[in-house]
């Protein structure tokens, strides 16, 4: 069975593909490098250098590849670099995944796992959010993605091609083994900012606003270890083989931890005190955002491992101290 990895290079697609080979999969990256490593892919891979706007290229690499399944990880990501460039994103995310769905019915591949996000829910009025919460994006981003939802949902009505789409929160952490981790350009996400400051790569952390309605009253988000992510993506995968229906599912530790909560478990982890001040609000930051994920437990099985904040933090700490600076380290 060859699975198409497609962001192969990033920080969730690589931990995506090194996991797929080493269960013994045939697996098969395509990654631009426009934000993805080559050194981040698992060498047991195939690999292929392009774009998913590039249809000649993608049709190139399935008549050269038996793919079986599509696993899609390829998309920008940075919310507020999507507010100033929303066409970027509807282009490269919407209109990439056009090109890719194409290809894929002219070469009857049937299944594809998305990689979508919680941003297509905006700012929820409930919480724990689940999969019936209405969804409002409020960021060229998360529209992109939820359109994203809406064409496999129609390719799979007119062509059978069946999906799962994974809509998940704050995704963290790295490989056990510290041999691949998150490295952004920039670094827009709270722990390797955290992280990067106890390294002293960055003279201090803010925390945005102190004063909303949660316990501590920094804002409380939702984290999922990154090995327990891509464990869903191949029981998706395995639930989409097995002949089942498309569906939407929801991935988080269902536990919410406030940012200055965050702070605490990184000071304790590294035994550093990390020198962080408290900023004003951001617009548009929601007090609490936390996945009810019984759904994608129950149906597809999914039993994250790793789901305290202290195993998160230590995976993505042995990451950031043994590459302080990335794949360029």
């Amino acid at each position: 069975m060859s699975i198409l990895v497609l962001g192969g290079a990033g920080y969730i697609g690589s931990h995506a593909v090194d996991s797929l080979v080493n269960q013994g999969y045939d697996t098969v990256v395509v990654d631009s490098l426009v934000t993805g490593h080559r050194q981040a892919i698992n060498p047991n891979a195939k690999f292929y250098e392009g774009d998913v706007l590039d249809s000649a290229f993608l049709n190139d690499v399935f008549d050269k590849e038996k793919i079986d399944a599509v696993i899609h990880f390829a998309a920008f990501s940075l919310v507020p670099e999507s507010m100033v460039k929303p066409l970027k994103y509807f282009k490269n995310n919407t209109a990439g995944l056009i090109n890719v769905l194409e290809v894929m019915r002219d070469h009857n591949v049937k299944k594809i796992v998305f990689s979508s996000t919680a941003a297509t829910y905006g700012a929820p009025k409930e919480s724990p959010i689940t999969e019936k919460t209405p969804t409002n994006p409020i960021n060229p981003y998360g529209e992109s993605k939820l359109m994203m939802e809406k064409i496999m949902h129609w390719a799979d009505e007119a062509y059978g091609i069946k999906f799962v789409a994974l809509r998940y929160f704050n995704v963290a952490g790295a490989k056990l083994d510290g041999s691949i981790g998150e490295a952004h350009h920039p670094e827009s996400h709270l722990i390797p900012i955290i992280l990067d400051t106890a390294l002293g790569q960055r003279d201090k952390i803010t925390i945005f606003g102190d004063d909303y309605n949660t316990p501590d009253g920094t804002n409380v988000r939702d984290y999922v270890h990154v090995l327990d992510l891509i464990d869903a993506h191949i029981l998706a995968m395995k639930y989409l083989d097995a002949g089942n229906p498309s569906d939407v599912f929801n991935l988080g530790s269902s536990n919410g931890f406030s940012n200055l909560e965050m702070v605490k478990s990184a000071i304790k982890v590294t035994g550093v005190q990390i020198p962080y001040e408290i900023g004003a609000r951001r617009g548009g930051d929601p007090d609490s955002l936390v996945a009810q994920s019984t759904k994608a437990r129950e149906i597809l099985g999914w039993s994250p491992k790793y789901e305290d904040t202290e195993t998160i933090i230590s995976s993505a700490w042995k990451w950031h101290t043994t590459h302080p600076n990335g794949y360029g380290a």
